[in-house]
């Protein structure tokens, strides 16, 4: 028995022995769990290559140099438009002084029924000044009784509201289109009359081809200065 005894002992003794040697081959799986890591560190380095794209990055750098300077470049091209408009603008002023001798035209209220066309070339006549030495005006009779046409003026002094007598400056010609035509000058008015600062209004009058009056157009007043010099 005590033999028997003595090996169960020994069995258990040999059965403990072994347990310790099994506790340290469970070390090695731990140590298996190790390469779990290095996945994640695996998937570091692909975030790392997913980080390379902004290292092209250098690209948004040259964004700002060329929207910075493209921006400037287009107002400086637009402020310059704006310069040279301002220039342009110049030109009409110049236009109205071209205008100096254009056509006046009468209102055909004026002709009273008699006439028709009433024109003028220019509304300032002179004395003196060069510019201003004559006017032609043109009248076309509605009547055909009227087979010529003579024209009238006064003087109006400006300054004093004084007017003239009328005077008969003789008779307008006619030309091709049947219209009456009278260039009348600074000259033509009568010395007595000529005055530095002041108004020539005429009218027109039909007379049949035995001298008597058909009709006669408005008094058209103060559409025509008369100076002694140039104003």
């Amino acid at each position: 028995m005590k033999k028997f005894l003595i090996l169960s002992l020994a069995v258990l003794l040999a059965a403990c022995s072994s347990a310790p040697t099994a506790a340290p081959t469970e070390p090695p799986a731990p140590t298996v769990e190790q390469p779990s890591p290095t996945p994640v560190v695996i998937v570091q380095t692909v975030v790392v290559e997913a980080t390379q794209p902004p290292t092209l990055v250098p690209s948004p750098t040259a964004e700002p140099p060329t929207a910075v300077p493209a921006s400037p470049t287009s107002v400086v091209v637009t402020v310059v438009v704006e310069a040279t408009q301002p220039a342009q603008a110049i030109a009409p002023t110049s236009v109205p002084a071209d205008t100096t001798g254009g056509l006046i035209t009468v209102d055909e209220i004026l002709g009273a029924g008699w006439f028709t066309n009433m024109t003028f070339t220019k509304n300032a006549l002179s004395l003196r000044c060069q510019l201003n030495r004559q006017i032609t005006f043109s009248v076309k009779p509605l009547d055909a009784n009227i087979a010529q046409v003579d024209f009238y003026y006064r003087i109006v002094d400006r300054s004093t509201g004084s007017a003239f007598d009328w005077q008969n400056a003789g008779r307008m010609p006619p030309d091709a289109s049947g219209s009456f035509v009278r260039v009348f000058s600074g000259e033509d008015v009568n010395a007595n009359f000529r005055k530095p600062n002041a108004w020539l209004d005429f009218q027109f009058i039909g007379m049949s081809r035995t001298g008597g009056v058909v009709g006669r157009s408005e008094k058209i007043e103060q559409q025509v200065t008369y100076t002694l010099d140039c104003p």
